[in-house]
């Protein structure tokens, strides 16, 4: 009899109980805004920046009810039908956990953080709250800007009820007596007007205590509601927020031009199948009930909120207010020294140079591209663009790079979810200047973060890139940790353009010696290297691996971690968002431990570490380990071949993580997050802060 191998032992114990083993995917991505949601409940954190978290809360639940639950409710996931059974639990699930993260949210909105600004003077005014002048001033702001804009529609045959916009402000009217034409018309629809403020600013010389107030456009229209209705009474009424499914969809087999496509479809997102429904908790039963028919909505989807039914627009007053104290001590992005004047260029030929952001400029990498723009010796710049933003000077430099003659392509993904109008615009913009602009692999996201120069030097042409684990995204570079590095390696930057004449031509990708390129190399090399660190353990050495990510929910390499675990390797996973992997079960995971990091910065680094007998493979890429990453898009994993440099990576990327005792969040065994806390007379340690105050490594052997 052949004997089994760990991997194959696993894989029978997988299939007839898979849950026993995989944490379920929604849960574990709730569980995420849970521990967002406990930074806003952090007293130790400023105000201003608790009422952040709790944006940043609304805005994930906003895109999981977009596109997550969105895939639920059409039955399909990830191209898999899920059987009724199995569909109508992970519905109820989900649908249980997002109701008790909502309430809490409100709860510490209302009785923490609006309280502790107003302790600080800086306070949200409801209609009961405001004083007289303020009173007289909200009048006449109705008025003069927003009273002009409202149109509000009395529903009859020749009235149908409205379209409504995915996530915009309306309000529901019920209202007595009868229209100007002697009808009975009971029920009305207001729209708030998309281009008024939702959060506004009174003077702050209406204070009574020289403070700083606000009060939203919801609570203006509130008040001056009867307004609308000349010779009716206003009887209920209650603000309400409609979500829509907004994955974007179109047949790209059958499509010519995907931009104009994409285009087309963009308008189609704002009025999508209804997946949630938002109003206010003083909302009349009857009235959300009408609500809930009319879009075809599951009463467990019905959300009665305490306050604003977009809490996201709350960051407003997060602009407006400028109060050092209720805020995070300023933080400076420092310009490595290694970029001192010299040309840029000239420093690659000698050696490779990374970078870490947030903790580092991103303006070296933006100085890269527009010096290439610039250089007479530069005939070409290759680039991917998966997330750039509405503005970026590094866009600006291609497309002056294409207006001065230089050989410019570019790889834009429409694709990306959420910024597709902004892709669409610049690949728009890079056209007219005469960039060649191509849109990725059909059916396949370009999620890879790469850009090429290539330089004629003494009668040769030489390659320079970068290579990235974020996008080229000049606001999101601030705020989220990434590691980029910036070669001239021959042979890397050989097979980077080797990746880029890949995505133009669409010709089978010749072997790749350095670079992981997904879907036709990468989940095949990372199962090759967990293998091998549970093939080195069995021979009695030490395996060890250490993975930092944004999710972990791909099963083949779960199982691949899973043997490697039971032959002994020692596996440490830094994994930010979702994890469907279990840690900690006997026989199965004992040698694993999953822990998330969640602090001022968004950790969005992807690092993959073996230790291969103490030859330190580092890798970094701009995939996690997922389904869709591994398989469904255009994705690079990158050695780091410095020495120096993997030091850096290893004492900047890993260890500093593993010893955190601040933000770090350790996943149990059965799919909760416990905080890890100092111990007694254990000094508190946080990756981020020492991150931001030094970039200093000495180690290289990762700590245990």
């Amino acid at each position: 009899m052949i004997k089994k191998t760990k991997t194959e032992e696993i894989v029978s114990i997988v299939e007839p109980r898979p849950s026993a083993i995989y944490l379920d995917r929604e849960i574990s991505q709730l569980a995420f805004n849970r521990r967002v949601l406990a930074q806003a409940e952090d007293t130790s954190i400023p105000a201003l920046e608790r009422l952040k978290y709790l944006c940043i809360v609304s805005n994930n639940l906003d895109e999981f009810f977009e596109v997550r639950i969105a895939s639920l409710l059409a039955n399909r996931i990830e191209g898999e039908h899920i059987d009724p059974p199995i569909l109508a639990a992970a519905l109820e699930r989900t649908n249980a956990e997002c109701h008790r993260i909502v309430a809490r949210q409100y709860e510490v909105l209302n009785t923490e953080v609006l309280p502790q600004l107003a302790a600080k003077g800086i306070k949200l005014l409801r209609h009961d709250d405001r004083n007289e002048r303020q009173a007289a001033w909200v009048k006449n702001y109705f008025d003069q800007y927003v009273r002009p804009l409202l149109t509000p529609i009395g529903l009859d045959p020749a009235h149908p009820f409205p379209q409504v916009l995915n996530k915009s402000l309306n309000f529901i009217v019920e209202l007595s007596g009868k229209d100007a034409f002697g009808r009975g018309t009971a029920i009305a629809i207001v729209k708030a007007p998309r281009v008024l403020p939702r959060v506004i600013k009174l003077p702050d010389e209406l204070s009574d205590d020289g403070g700083t107030s606000f009060c939203l456009l919801s609570s203006v229209i509130h008040a001056h509601m009867d307004e609308l209705f000349t010779g009716r009474e206003v009887i209920s009424y209650s603000q309400f927020r409609v979500t829509r499914n907004s994955d974007l969809w179109v047949d790209e087999e059958e499509v010519k031009n995907l931009r104009q496509a994409l285009q087309s479809e963009l308008h189609s997102r704002q009025f999508g199948v209804a997946v949630r429904l938002e109003v206010s908790n003083r909302c009349p039963a009857h009235l959300a009930d009408f609500l809930l028919n009319q879009f075809s909505i599951d009463r467990n989807r019905l959300y009665a909120v305490d306050g604003p039914v977009n809490m996201v627009r709350l960051s407003e007053i997060v602009d407006h207010v400028h109060q050092p104290a209720l805020r995070f001590p300023p933080f400076y992005q420092s310009m490595p020294s290694q970029f001192g004047g010299e040309d840029i260029f000239d420093l690659l030929r000698m050696r490779d140079m990374l970078l870490h952001h947030p903790f580092e400029s991103f303006q070296p990498v933006v100085d890269f591209v527009r010096t290439a723009a610039h250089d007479p010796d530069v005939v070409a710049i290759k680039q991917t663009i998966y997330r750039t933003g509405m503005n970026s000077d590094l866009m600006e430099a291609l497309i002056y790079a294409a207006q001065h003659g230089k050989e410019v392509t570019v790889i834009v993904e429409l694709m990306a979810r959420f910024d597709e109008e902004a892709n669409i615009n610049w690949a728009d913009k890079l056209e007219r200047a005469g960039a060649q602009v191509v849109y990725g692999v059909v059916g396949l996201k370009t999620h890879a973060k790469l850009a090429l120069v290539i330089r004629r030097e003494a009668g040769e042409l030489r390659c320079y890139a970068h290579l990235g684990t974020g996008n080229y995204h000049p606001t999101t570079t601030r705020f989220y940790t990434d590691f980029g590095l910036l070669t001239a390696h021959p042979q890397l930057t050989a097979e980077v353009n080797e990746v880029f004449i890949h995505l133009t031509s669409l010709t089978k990708p010749k072997k790749l010696e350095y670079l992981w390129l997904a879907p036709f190399a990468l989940q095949k090399e990372i199962t090759r290297a967990i293998r091998n660190e549970a093939a080195i353990a069995r021979q009695g050495r030490p395996g060890r691996i250490i993975a930092k990510m944004n999710a972990l929910l791909d099963e083949s390499v779960i199982r691949e971690l899973y043997a490697a675990s039971a032959e002994g390797v020692k596996i440490d996973l830094i994994v930010r968002g979702a994890c469907a992997l279990r840690p900690g079960v006997p026989g199965l995971s004992d040698n694993i431990k999953v822990r998330s990091i969640i602090g001022r910065f968004l950790e969005h680094t992807r690092i993959y570490y073996f230790r291969n007998d103490l030859a330190h493979d580092v890798r970094l890429a701009s995939a996690d380990w997922m389904n869709r990453n591994l398989f469904r898009r255009i994705e690079v994993a990158f050695p780091v071949l410095d020495p120096q440099l993997k030091k850096r990576i290893i004492n900047e990327g890993l260890n500093p993580y593993l010893k955190d005792n601040t933000h770090a969040w350790h996943l149990e065994q059965n799919g909760s997050y416990i905080k890890r806390k100092s111990r007694a007379r254990q000094i508190p340690y946080s990756a981020q802060d020492y991150l931001a105050s030094t970039l200093g490594a000495q180690s290289v052997e990762p700590e245990n």
